[in-house]
């Protein structure tokens, strides 16, 4: 277990940090921990200091994918491991992801499950019209598209850096851009707990940025198969719209599609190697 390192962005987490590093003590013992504190303004980089985790303290608030990025450069270890600082993911299952991954995967994931998972309706469809998205992209079926409870090796992550999401959605990027990249990744069902103190998440703004960097991560690795979504859309609505305006708007909606495709052709030679 010791040639592995825990990452641990944290942001006003206080109240939970120091009983996550105990536990993960006990689970993983020896591995390396470090906590990135970003930028919080209450105690939790002396709360996971008392623990005699190693600390990095970011001067402001840089984002969830930023912390993690800054801990994966200073790890002395291949074997990555994050969690979250809020308590809501089982370290205990951190075990079965590293044997998980010692299988041959390149990333493993604990794809979260229970009451406390689910959350409100509306929070429900947004995850399954993302879910939707990403696995449109990728052309694979993923159980959970954001956990933050995984396993991967800093070799194949860090040449990711410049694609991956330095905000909320640094999880979907990293999840998509394995896939895309034609890397393995298994995904391990654990059951998400009770958080400690509130959310940080802006679900509205993480979402569009969500989506934002789908798109980004398409064009760069995938442009053909954005280009054929928005064919589709479009050709859709003059199909619709020629109820109104005659056919020639489904004219209009084919020419338009063609150019599309036409420069999606052109993306697509100039895309990036997905492996």
């Amino acid at each position: 277990m010791n040639a592995v390192s825990v990452i641990i962005p944290a942001y006003n987490e206080e109240g939970a940090i120091g009983s996550v590093i105990e536990r993960l003590r006990r689970v993983v013992p020896g591995a390396e921990i470090i906590v990135v504190d970003d930028g919080s303004a209450d105690g939790t980089a002396a709360a996971a200091e008392a623990t005699g985790a190693q600390v990095i303290r970011r001067p402001g608030n840089g984002g969830y994918g930023r912390s993690i990025k800054d801990g994966v450069n200073v790890a002395t270890n291949d074997t990555i491991v994050i969690t979250d600082a809020d308590g809501t993911y089982p370290v205990e299952e951190i075990p079965a992801l590293l044997e998980k991954k010692k299988a041959g995967f390149d990333m493993v994931v604990g794809a979260r499950q229970g009451k406390f998972y689910r959350g409100s309706l509306l929070k429900r469809a947004a995850r399954f019209c993302l879910k939707l998205i990403v696995e449109f992209a990728t052309g694979r079926r993923i159980p959970d598209v954001n956990s933050g409870l995984r396993v991967f090796s800093k070799a194949v992550v860090s040449p990711l850096f410049p694609d991956i999401c330095e905000g909320f959605s640094f999880s979907t990027t990293i999840t998509l851009l394995h896939h895309l990249t034609h890397r393995s990744v298994a995904y391990v069902p654990v059951a998400y707990e009770r958080r400690t103190g509130s959310s940080k998440v802006s679900h509205l703004h993480d979402t569009l940025r969500t989506l934002q960097y789908i798109t980004e991560c398409l064009i760069h690795y995938n442009p053909l198969k954005l280009t054929i979504l928005l064919c589709a859309v479009v050709f859709l609505v003059g199909a619709v719209t020629s109820f109104w305006f005659g056919p020639y708007a489904v004219l209009e909606a084919f020419l338009f599609t063609a150019l599309v495709f036409a420069l999606g052709c052109v993306m697509e030679g100039n895309r990036k190697p997905r492996r």
